[in-house]
């Protein structure tokens, strides 16, 4: 199993190239599902997740074309059973639940797996599909869903944000009868960026960025082609990198609009963010200073940064209050960063950050995706070696970490 080995004390200077959003282009792949046409998606990263989602559409029958940055999706649904072997693998995977209910009236997909950071119930895809017409059956750990004369439009509205729950809706609503509306819907870029593409597609959506997302439903879609927005949080993450370590980084293709929260929190942190007209720079004037922040649905901070800016706040000065408002066991990083010299206190769901100055090389281990980064980072600013262990979860969602990093001038090493 792989490793990551970082000597760290350097500080990142040079130029970083943001690649496509992970989180967009995972339910994007799935609109392959809603046409018989050609989508072309555009500036797609090459990661385990997408090549999972890969697996999963071309046993539903969709031929997927990797050329470059450019994936194709096209043909006909042969198969709209989504097996456990592949869904566990990738909780995005639940997303093809939508478009084949959509498309055939009937799905039958097991019942999603992915990182370890809590229980992510799924509830509310099912409901909102029983809102439009569907019969839900859960049967031997899959979701059994039927709707033989279509679905139909509906008003529903989230008791509390979901992306996952939107993205669903919104790709099942495409095709409805009739007219839906999504209320207290996610507001993510990635929604508006999926929502842009179904609009390309031949669909009809009104609201984008906004909490209300109203949808007429069309007879059918067709091929588009579309470009995928910028990772926000591989552009939080790098930012985290050239701030822990006193670095200059130039993040390329990176949209500051895109940050919310981060943005904010960064800045009261010390962190200088100077944007140009592809990109932005990331630099601090002296040293780092404690922020509290709260992880809340977008525009607030969004909890897939929050293990990495505590990681920022170990050597920050004087404490933060770091609270996770989404996921319940998203505090996994927490001992692997103290055995780094970290001093952190765990309060229900927040965690005291008292800064130190500097942090210690020590054997780590890797729990989950985001979590993984937050101990690169520790590395990379730490005094002396770091071994990262159980990296395949850095891959899920990183593209080519140890090539961006080396170039500014990491001491980083991918041990086999």
């Amino acid at each position: 199993m792989d490793s990551i080995r970082i000597t760290g004390g350097v500080p990142l200077s040079g130029t970083i190239a943001i690649s496509g959003a992970k989180n967009a282009a995972l339910p994007l792949m799935t609109c392959g599902l809603l046409t018989d046409e050609r989508l072309v998606l555009s500036n797609v990263a090459k990661l385990a997740d997408i090549a999972t989602m890969s697996e999963l559409l071309a046993q539903h029958g969709i031929e997927v074309t990797h050329a470059g940055r450019d994936v194709t999706l096209g043909g006909k649904i042969t198969n709209t059973e989504a097996p456990y072997e592949i869904v566990r693998k990738m909780r995005a995977s639940f997303l093809v639940l939508g478009p084949l209910l959509a498309r055939l009236g009937q799905a039958r997909v097991s019942l999603p797996g992915g990182c370890g950071i809590g229980t992510r119930p799924v509830d509310l895809h099912l409901k909102g599909l029983e809102a439009m017409g569907a019969s839900i059956e859960l049967d031997g750990g899959y979701v059994e869903a039927r709707a033989p004369k279509g679905l139909k439009g509906a008003e529903i509205v989230f008791p509390f944000v979901s992306v996952g729950a939107t993205e669903n809706l919104l790709m099942a609503a495409s095709l409805a009868d009739g007219i839906t509306v999504l209320k207290n819907a996610a507001r993510e870029p990635e929604i508006t960026d999926l929502a842009k593409c179904l609009i390309a597609m031949g669909a009809k959506i009104e609201g984008l960025e906004t909490d209300t997302l109203t949808i007429h439903g069309v007879t059918s879609l067709h091929g588009a082609h579309h470009d995928i927005l910028p990772d926000r949080i591989e552009t939080g993450t790098y930012a985290c990198a050239a701030a822990i370590t006193g670095g200059d980084v130039f993040l390329e293709n990176a949209r500051a609009s895109d940050l919310g929260a981060v943005l904010t929190a960064l800045n009261e942190a010390g962190v200088i963010i100077t944007e140009a007209e592809n990109g932005f720079r990331v630099t601090r004037a002296n040293g780092l200073h404690g922020v509290d922040v709260t992880t809340e649905p977008f525009p607030g901070f969004p909890t897939d940064m929050q293990a990495q800016f505590m990681a920022l706040m170990t050597v920050a000065d004087g404490a933060s209050l770091i609270t996770e408002n989404i996921f319940e066991n998203r505090f996994m990083h927490v001992q692997e960063l103290s055995r780094m010299g970290a001093k952190i206190n765990i309060q229900g769901s927040s965690a005291i950050v008292r800064g130190v100055k500097h942090l210690t090389g020590a054997p780590v281990m890797a729990t989950d995706l985001r979590a993984s980064f937050s101990l690169v980072l520790a590395a990379l600013a730490a005094q002396g070696e770091t071994t990262i262990s159980r990296v395949y979860h850095l891959d899920r969602g990183y593209e080519a970490v140890e090539a961006k990093l080396a170039a500014c001038g990491a001491r980083i090493q991918r041990l086999v």
